[in-house]
């Protein structure tokens, strides 16, 4: 069985990364920047921000976090969105999710220009992922089909099984997925026989939310499992995935925590660069 490290995959990330922003430093004699909008106190989201922050900075691109309390006003976010639209130092937006219940998801994430969208959820980011062309891809997403391409290359025509319908993984995922002629089934908690339909995947992604939820046996024999869950239970955090059982039977499978988190934030510094470079051609 292969244990997938992701933090060891996103730390070879960052390294080339860093060779990147290198060269295009000599090349362009400007390095690409991201801003992160924080709006509120919430201890889990400070944390991710500080997180992006320092890798960010590792990599060498110019790190930027604006903080907002908790009751800022709607109108005052969307003008610093247009104001960092039209900065030219600024390469990527990030506005830090959740957002308070006064401030509208669909607004802010619409606010952001395409070209600078490094999250890939701007409705025109995701038209050009699902019709194939150039774009921003969602960060967690990316990080599991590098994952899941580390350990097999070649995905055309295998069966993948992907838990959970979200904006944020289930639906992109799919979408790279289908890209490297992946026969796909999207399940999710109201699936009939969902255990059943996890038979079937040579690759299964769990992203759903329900602690533990694959068993070891919803796993076929050499499949490779990534578990995108994090949940905080009694025992501490555990993913989507039964651990120790599908371990026994999968080929390779990513842990939690060390798994899907770190290629995150390395994905979120890849498409900072690629928004950059998208800018300079």
């Amino acid at each position: 069985m292969i244990l997938i490290d992701g933090k060891k995959e996103a730390a070879n990330l960052r390294e080339d990364l860093k060779k990147e922003v290198s060269h295009l430093k000599t090349k362009y004699n400007k390095v690409p920047g991201l801003t992160v909008i924080l709006i509120g106190d919430l201890a889990p989201s400070q944390i991710y921000v500080r997180n992006k922050e320092r890798s960010a900075k590792e990599v060498g691109l110019k790190s930027e976090v604006i903080k907002y309390p908790d009751n800022v006003e709607e109108i005052e976010i969307l003008n610093k969105i247009d104001e960092l639209n039209k900065d030219h130092t600024v390469s990527g937006i990030l506005v830090q999710l959740p957002l308070p219940k006064h401030i509208n998801k669909k607004k802010v994430i619409e606010a952001i220009i395409p070209e600078k969208d490094v999250d890939g959820f701007h409705p025109v980011n995701v038209g050009n992922l699902s019709s194939g062309y150039e774009s921003s891809i969602p960060c967690t997403p990316l990080g599991c089909y590098l994952l899941i391409k580390k350990v097999e290359p070649n995905l055309s025509g295998k069966k993948a099984v992907i838990i959970g319908r979200s904006n944020l993984n289930g639906k992109p995922m799919t979408q790279l997925l289908l890209k490297e002629n992946c026969t796909v089934t999207i399940t999710h908690s109201k699936t009939k026989d969902l255990k059943g339909e996890c038979l079937k995947g040579d690759v299964v992604v769990a992203a759903v939310g329900i602690p533990e939820l694959v068993k070891g046996d919803w796993i076929k024999k050499d499949s490779i499992v990534i578990d995108v869950g994090i949940n905080k239970t009694e025992k501490g955090i555990v993913g989507d995935v039964a651990f120790e059982e599908v371990s026994k039977i999968a080929k390779a499978i990513t842990p939690v925590p060390g798994g899907v988190g770190p290629m995150t934030i390395a994905c979120l510094l890849k498409n900072t660069i690629e928004c950059f470079k998208r800018s300079q051609s």
